[in-house]
């Protein structure tokens, strides 16, 4: 299982959340389960072993997938499904979409991306861009305050979203974040609901819990979200 796991994971637009679903699904498809209760348990099992592949393999901890709340979040909301019998496997990229959709519009904006090391994730998403006709430009992670005053909102995505509306992602988004509110720009954050995890950071260590006060919205195929309204949909998507 852990296997098909990292297998899904060689697709780099398959998020770590979806690589726990697939992989999850796989589990289903595999079972000679004969009941709901024995299904589950051999889904609990199942999670369990990514959990603790994720908390203890070693190479894992130098690649993008070695990321214990995309895991939670994806083996809890995955067996709530289950649990309720509903299962939806959407593959969802607002960010991108919504760009690509009002190019179409003929609206007129352009896009500063940033490079994204160290690995120019930036450059991939920037060519997605320009081949659909938006104008584009690439910088510097560094050089995000020098650009900010030539942007109206700025957009990011998460590995994660926590309980108190801040969320998880990689190493800069804070300073992002904290630049942006300096100059009083809009910071929406794009990102799937099944990232939204029941955690709630308690320390500085645990996930700086303070990132949210820069956040404008989360947008999510749930709607626009305030960080307050997060905790209440996670409520109802763990009902």
């Amino acid at each position: 299982m852990v296997t098909d796991f990292l297998r899904y994971l060689e697709d780099p637009d398959v998020a770590v959340a979806v690589a726990v679903i697939k992989a999850l699904t796989g589990v289903i498809t595999r079972s000679e389960a004969s009941t709901m209760m024995q299904m589950e348990g051999e889904l609990q099992e199942a999670a369990q072993q990514l959990r603790v592949f994720q908390a203890a393999d070693d190479k894992a901890s130098a690649t993008r997938f070695h990321n214990s709340i995309a895991t939670t979040a994806g083996c809890q909301l995955f067996l709530r499904y289950v649990t309720r019998c509903f299962l939806e496997f959407d593959d969802f990229d607002l960010c991108r979409s919504q760009l690509i959709d009002r190019a179409a519009k003929t609206k007129n904006f352009s896009v500063f991306v940033t490079e994204g090391r160290s690995n120019a994730s930036g450059v991939s998403t920037a060519e997605e861009l320009a081949k659909a006709g938006i104008p584009t430009t690439v910088i510097l992670d560094s050089a995000v305050a020098y650009y900010m005053e030539q942007m109206d909102i700025v957009i990011v995505g998460a590995e994660g979203v926590v309980e108190n509306g801040g969320i998880v992602n990689s190493i800069g988004t804070y300073s992002i974040a904290v630049i942006a509110q300096a100059l009083n720009k809009q910071f929406y954050v794009a990102a799937e609901s099944y990232k939204f995890a029941r955690l709630y950071p308690l320390t500085q260590r645990d996930v700086p819990q303070k990132q949210m006060a820069a956040i404008s919205g989360d947008l999510a195929d749930l709607g626009v979200l305030t960080p307050s309204a997060v905790s209440d949909e996670l409520i109802k998507l763990y009902q």
